[in-house]
């Protein structure tokens, strides 16, 4: 009887994990579909008026940005220019300049 028992509840087990396998795989390839549906949708859209997705327009803009503020900081790139250490002074309204005292 035992035997028996064993025997049905691995057959259960066996039912259970492939159903679930099975609704996960739906489920994956339903998202994928959805998706896919979305994509089309925005590129015939984009098409159709003429513009460029907004995303595609984000992430360019972002890229610009990026370039234009580095100019070539970038690992693998020297620097443009030379790093000028100056001393600090402070310019009252007549344009004279009073040097600024030193932390101690």
């Amino acid at each position: 009887m035992n035997l028996i028992a064993d025997a049905f509840s691995r057959l259960l087990r066996g039912a259970l994990k492939l159903v679930l396998l099975l609704a996960v795989t739906l489920f994956i390839v339903s998202f994928l579909l959805a998706a896919l549906v979305v994509v089309a949708g925005v590129s015939l859209w984009s098409l159709l008026t003429g513009r460029k997705p907004a995303p595609v327009v984000m992430f360019s803009r972002m890229r610009e940005q990026s370039q234009r503020y580095t100019q070539g900081v970038w690992p693998g790139q020297a620097p443009k220019g030379d790093v000028v250490d100056v001393d600090a002074s402070v310019v009252d309204e007549q344009g004279r300049s009073e040097p600024l005292q030193r932390l101690r």
